[in-house]
C-alpha cells in the first residue's frame, strides 16, 4: 500500500483530543455507517474526509478479521436504581495540580478549572469524575517534566474531603506520552502506576476520593492490566468495541507513532478496530483485551448492565453514548448532540482537560459554557449524576 495514502489524516493531529465513544457510535461498522436520526446531525471538529475514510475501510477490509476477546462472560445488571442517572469524567488532568501547587490559592474553588465544576454541581448536580495523570510530561518542557503529583500540596484537602460525594480522582497513566501507554502492558507496569497515583490522590485530597472505574489513557489495555486493575480494586473498566482485525505491519494505515505501540512488546490480543464516529481523525486505531464486539457493546451502551468476563474476573461496560466528547463540539452543537441519543437510562459523557488551557494549541474559550449546557442539558430532561463506579455492584 502506498506509504501516503493516508497523509491527510497525520496532518495536525491533535495528540491529546482522543476520547473514544466506546464503540463508534454512528460509524461501528466498516460495512457502511448508520444513519442519525433527522435533524440530528452534527459535524463535529477535526473529522476526516470522506476519501480518507474509504480509503481506510478498504485497507481494512484486506486484513484478517478476528474474533472476540471476551467469549466466557455473563451479562450482569445494577439493581435497584431508580430513573434517570448521568455521569460525567475528564480526562488527562494534570495541569490543575501544578497550577495549584504553584500558585496556591486560598480556595482550592479559585481555580477556574474546579470553580467551573462546582458551579456546575451546585446549579445542576454535577458528579464528576477526573482521570489523572501521576506526572507532566517532558513533551510541554523539560521542566514540567519535574512536577508530579507527589509535589500537590494538602492545603485543600479539606475541601477535597467535603466535595467526594461529587467529585473523585481516578487512574489514567502515569503521564501523556507515549500514546496508547497501556496497550501491551505487564501487570507490574499497571499495579504501579495504580498505587503511586492512589497513594498521591490520598494525601493530598484524603480518604474515599479515589475513582473505581478506570477509563485507560487513549483506552486499550492488555489483558495482563486489565487483570491488574481488578486486583487493585478497579470495579469497571472502559471498553471500544465492533470489529477488530489483526494488524499486519502496514503503518499506513495509523497515525503518527500508533503503530510502534502495537509492536513494541506486542501481546497477542493487540489488533486494530475502526473508530471513525465522524469526530476524530483517527477512524482505525489500536485496541486491546477490553474490547467488546458490537451485539456485546449494545447490551451495555446507555444501560445499567455490564460483562462480567469470567476469565480474569473483571468488569467491562461502555463508557459513552457516541458523538458526546465536549471537546470535539461547537458550543451551538452541544444540546443537539445530547439529544441526539434519545434518553437511555444511564448516559455517559466525557471531555478532556487540556483544551481549557490558553498554551494548549487547540484551546477552546468557551470551554466552560460547554460544561453548563451538556450537564444543564442533563438536569432539564431529569437526569440526576452518579459515579461511573455506582452503576455496578
Amino acid at each position: 500500500m502506498n506509504a501516503n495514502l493516508f497523509s491527510e489524516a497525520n496532518r495536525g493531529i491533535d495528540r491529546r483530543g482522543f476520547l473514544a465513544v466506546s464503540g463508534m457510535g454512528a460509524a461501528a461498522l466498516v460495512s457502511g455507517c448508520a444513519t442519525a436520526p433527522a435533524g440530528s446531525e452534527v459535524r463535529m471538529l477535526r473529522a476526516e474526509s470522506k476519501s480518507v475514510q474509504d480509503a481506510k475501510r478498504a485497507a481494512l477490509a484486506k486484513l484478517k478479521e478476528l474474533g472476540p476477546t471476551i467469549t466466557d462472560f455473563e451479562i450482569r445488571r445494577k439493581k435497584n436504581i431508580p430513573g434517570k442517572r448521568a455521569a460525567f469524567y475528564i480526562d488527562d488532568v494534570i495541569w490543575v495540580f501544578r497550577e495549584l501547587a504553584a500558585r496556591k490559592p486560598k480556595s482550592c474553588w479559585d481555580h477556574r478549572f474546579l470553580g467551573h465544576l462546582k458551579e456546575a454541581h451546585e446549579r445542576y448536580g454535577l458528579k464528576v469524575q477526573l482521570n489523572v495523570f501521576f506526572r507532566d510530561d517532558f513533551y510541554y518542557g523539560a521542566r514540567t517534566a519535574e512536577f508530579s503529583l507527589r509535589d500537590m500540596p494538602e492545603l485543600w484537602r479539606d475541601e477535597f474531603q467535603a466535595a467526594k460525594g461529587w467529585l473523585k480522582f481516578g487512574f489514567h497513566s502515569l503521564q501523556e506520552f507515549p500514546d496508547y501507554p497501556w496497550i501491551n502492558a505487564s501487570y507490574d507496569d499497571v499495579k504501579y502506576t495504580w498505587d503511586i497515583t492512589k497513594r498521591e490522590v490520598e494525601r493530598f485530597a484524603g480518604p474515599g476520593t479515589f475513582a473505581l472505574a478506570v477509563t485507560p489513557h487513549w483506552g486499550p489495555m492488555s489483558k495482563e492490566g486489565c487483570v491488574a486493575l481488578k486486583d487493585c480494586g478497579a470495579k469497571v473498566v472502559w471498553v471500544s468495541g465492533g470489529r477488530r482485525w489483526e494488524y499486519d505491519g502496514n503503518r499506513s494505515i495509523l497515525p503518527y507513532g500508533h503503530a510502534m505501540r502495537i509492536e513494541n512488546f506486542r501481546k497477542p490480543e493487540t489488533g486494530v478496530y475502526w473508530r471513525g464516529s465522524g469526530g476524530d481523525d483517527i477512524s482505525v486505531s489500536a485496541c486491546g483485551y477490553n474490547h467488546l464486539v458490537s451485539e456485546q457493546l449494545a447490551k451495555t451502551r446507555g444501560t445499567y448492565n455490564w460483562i462480567h468476563d469470567k476469565a480474569t474476573g473483571v468488569n467491562f461496560k461502555a463508557f459513552g453514548m457516541g458523538g458526546t466528547c465536549l471537546n470535539l463540539l461547537e458550543l451551538k452543537n452541544v444540546e443537539k448532540a445530547m439529544a441526539r441519543n434519545g434518553e437511555p437510562e444511564l448516559y455517559i459523557h466525557a471531555t478532556h482537560e487540556e483544551y481549557f488551557y490558553k498554551h494548549y494549541f487547540a484551546y477552546q474559550s468557551d470551554y466552560c459554557e460547554k460544561t453548563f449546557a451538556a450537564v444543564k442539558w442533563m438536569h432539564d430532561h431529569g437526569y440526576e449524576y452518579i459515579f461511573i463506579e455506582d452503576s455496578v455492584d
